[in-house]
């Protein structure tokens, strides 16, 4: 099925005309980056040489993409802007409420029925609102885009931080919150701060055990989980054009773990491959047409050091795999150190479980390589020694790999396939092998390892690494493993070589499925009816945030000074929390409860300045809400890195908390809290973080001339009467003030919509 091809023969008859407008008012060569932005510009006729990591531009992306866990606060804040249809196609994914238990059939029936009110609800919200809803099972929602809708040159949003998948077809594709997407729906500019460019160029070709996720991972190590903030990553070289248009994919996707704001790869044959392969050809042929305008320009790959912020330079001959955490996907770790590590930092050395697949690796590549080597195992009496899953990305996946054989040779093997949907990696495993808070070790070829992301136990060792990786340590059973030298046992006794991995970047016989599980939305959808009960746990439509009252923030309290990592999981954790991601209240029960109090290295214990007394996190702050009295939260660096979930931003608001403060923050979460009129700030001297008491009562001035670029105050009231103040930085825009200024962005589009309409 070919989807929107009148949008894209749009957007393809106008790039050239973009680009080189762009390029005389720049008078120099333009990456990829540049021009697929310059030519998504909202006011095309608004071009100058924007200041990356400085100005703020407004961009008009061409589709909107959410996940169901996203997709329910997105559609309610879209619901009450009062609009009769969104404004751009725009597509919901069920994918992050199936909870892995004992496979695909059963898990998909289960959740089918556990989940019927929220699906029911997304499914006639999508088809009164002219959006294509994607049904439980059809897949994960960055598989099913690659499939069906991501195009090189395009550029797309979407409520989940792993939408940058898409940039392994060429598209720049940013993940964000659910008011941003709210924003393009309704037909408003989508705000974004130029980004910063780096390169990183690939030479040679990716050898025996290396994989793209190898890139990727060896990527992480260097730049860490914050070295990408701000900037877009462009992949180009010779060895870039050797990669799979779904490795492209895979290396993108796990962009989001460095805090880039996307990644992208320049079009090429394997681009083309893939788009035929997938039924677009016609789309492939209007690339071929503007191939030029789709890459960078020559000029820039032959001195990138000119024209990017930061190189990096990858020889694929000789990447090693990779192996990557615990805890975090910047530890990176070369297989022939890996062993080593393991003694030295005395990780469980048993692997309890090996699981492959999810948005990041489950293509038909990923999954024939790791195949190959579980038909040596089956062929030399070998099973996996650990348990092993296996997450197919699409129902097109599912069934073409069911089809070639691969889905019984992993059953044969020990292992399980688990529906088409996020699962594990989200945290969605219901699982019983091993004890709640047992120290154990798990392998992955995910995307995310912090502390209890898979199965909510802290003390499972997270370790990501390729498929084929993952498939050879969970036939070995332990870490201390290196397929390419060390040898198995049989059931003989006798001693097995693993040969190298080998499999298909597209199938031979083409993809096939029966059934992709696509609902198209209605053609009229203005006499659909949307009921929410007001008694249901899961959805409640949304009231509007108050609006900032005028004065600065004296009196505040500190609810919780963060110590370390506090990622979107920490502030509002996934796993059987997903259930109220539709419902405000009842999923504000689980602010902060991940995050560790620097005064008593507890999670979800925090001091109640009025009582003296300890509790829980949400508790103490419903009480402060219920006295009207305003709070702060002050974190450490990258405050709020990791998944999109707006509802890390929305559950502080809702509760009363009046303002973040943090020595640095991730690109989505700041955009987030700004969009729900939080005050997110930053400190000037990063050392003040540690003046900051336990008992302090906090002010916050100058908002009453709250203007970009210009510091606010803290002044502190220590409990024994003394006072320390210091300045705080910002960067807020003009119209991001004016967020602030109204309660939030969406109280804005309403104002200007002048759209009172209930429904």
């Amino acid at each position: 099925m070919l989807f929107d091809f009148d949008l894209i023969q749009s957007v393809y008859s106008t790039f050239k005309e973009k680009v080189d407008k762009a390029k005389s008012v720049l008078q120099r060569p333009m990456t990829l980056a540049e021009k697929v932005l310059y030519a998504h510009l909202y006011n095309p006729d608004e071009i100058k040489d924007f200041k990356r990591g400085v100005d703020y531009v407004n961009f008009k992306p061409d589709r909107v993409a959410m996940q169901d866990a996203t997709a329910q606060m997105a559609l309610l804040q879209f619901i009450s802007a009062g609009l009769p249809k969104t404004a751009v196609p725009t597509t919901v994914h069920c994918d992050h409420l199936i909870i892995a238990r004992n496979g695909a059939k059963d898990d998909l029936e289960y959740a089918l029925g556990l989940n019927k009110e929220v699906y029911d609800f997304l499914s006639s919200v999508s088809m009164k609102y002219g959006i294509g809803f994607w049904k439980p099972g059809a897949g994960i929602i960055h598989q099913v885009l690659l499939e069906n809708y991501a195009f090189p040159g395009g550029m797309m949003i979407g409520t989940d931080s792993h939408t940058v998948n898409a940039g392994g077809l060429g598209m720049v594709a940013i993940g964000v919150g659910g008011a941003d997407a709210v924003d393009v729906m309704a037909g408003m500019p989508w705000e974004l701060r130029w980004p910063k460019l780096i390169g990183v160029r690939l030479t040679g070709k990716l050898q025996r055990w290396t994989s793209p996720k190898d890139v990727i991972l060896k990527v992480a190590g260097i730049l860490t989980v914050k070295g990408g903030t701000g900037a877009i990553i462009e992949y180009f070289g010779e060895g870039a054009k050797t990669i799979s248009c779904t490795g492209k994919g895979t290396i993108c996707n796990m962009g989001a773990e460095v805090g880039a704001t996307t990644s992208i790869f320049g079009y090429d044959q394997k681009m083309y491959d893939y788009l035929v392969a997938t039924g677009r050809k016609e789309v492939g042929d209007l690339a071929n047409e503007l191939i030029d305008y789709l890459n960078g320009d020559p000029e820039v790959y032959q001195n990138p050091e000119k024209y990017f912020d930061q190189l990096i330079e990858i020889n694929l001959d000789e990447l090693e795999p990779h192996i990557n955490g615990p805890f975090t996907p910047d530890l990176a770790w070369p297989l022939s150190k890996f062993a080593e590590a393991v003694e030295q930092n005395k990780w469980p050395e048993k692997l309890t479980a090996g699981l492959i697949g999810s948005c990041t690796n489950s293509s038909y590549e990923d999954i024939s390589r790791a195949a190959s080597l579980a038909k040596q195992a089956l062929d030399n009496g070998l099973k996996a020694k650990s348990y092993f899953l296996i997450t197919p990305g699409s129902e097109q996946i599912r069934y073409t790999i069911e089809r070639d054989g691969f889905i019984e040779i992993f059953e044969k093997i020990g292992g399980t396939v688990l529906a088409n949907a996020c699962g594990p990696c989200i945290g969605q495993w219901q699982r019983s092998d091993v004890g709640k808070d047992e120290p154990n070790s798990i392998m992955t070829s995910f995307n995310r390892n912090f502390a209890k992301r898979n199965d909510g136990n802290p003390n499972t060792h997270s370790f990501v690494a390729s498929p084929e990786i993952v498939t050879a340590f969970a036939l070995a059973g332990t870490l201390k493993f290196n397929p390419l030298k060390d040898k198995l046992v049989n059931d003989k006794g006798e001693e097995i070589l693993l040969e190298d991995p080998n499999g298909y970047e597209l199938p031979l016989k083409g993809f096939a499925v029966e059934e992709i599980g696509y609902q198209p939305p209605a053609e009229d959808g203005s006499s659909i009816e949307i009921k929410v009960n007001p008694n249901s746990e899961r959805l409640q439509l949304l009231e509007p945030f108050e609006p900032w009252d005028g004065n600065d923030f004296i009196g505040l309290r500190l609810l919780i000074k963060v110590k370390g990592k506090c990622t979107t999981d920490h502030i509002s954790m996934a796993g059987p929390w997903l259930r109220y991601r539709g419902h405000l209240d009842n999923i504000s029960n689980n602010l902060l409860i991940g995050a560790v109090n620097y005064f008593n290295d507890k999670t979800n214990s925090v001091k109640n300045q009025i009582t003296g007394e300890y509790g829980p996190v949400p508790e103490v702050q419903r009480f402060y809400k219920a006295k009207g009295i305003g709070t702060i939260v002050v974190g450490d660096e990258n405050y709020g890195e990791g998944s999109s979930r707006e509802h890390a931003a929305m559950e502080p608001r809702y509760l009363g908390v009046k303002a973040i403060l943090a020595k640095s923050f991730a690109r989505i979460h700041e955009t987030n809290l700004k969009k729900q009129g939080m005050l997110a700030i930053t400190f000037a001297n990063k050392e003040d973080y540690d003046k900051i008491q336990e008992d302090d009562i906090i002010d916050i001035v100058g908002l009453k001339d709250f203007q970009p670029n210009k510091p606010l105050k803290v002044i502190l009231h220590h409990k024994d009467g003394t006072t320390d103040e210091f300045l705080v930085n910002h960067s807020y825009s003009e119209t991001q003030i004016e967020w602030f200024k109204a309660g939030s962005a969406l109280n804005l589009i309403k104002q200007r919509l002048h759209t009172p309409k209930e429904i």
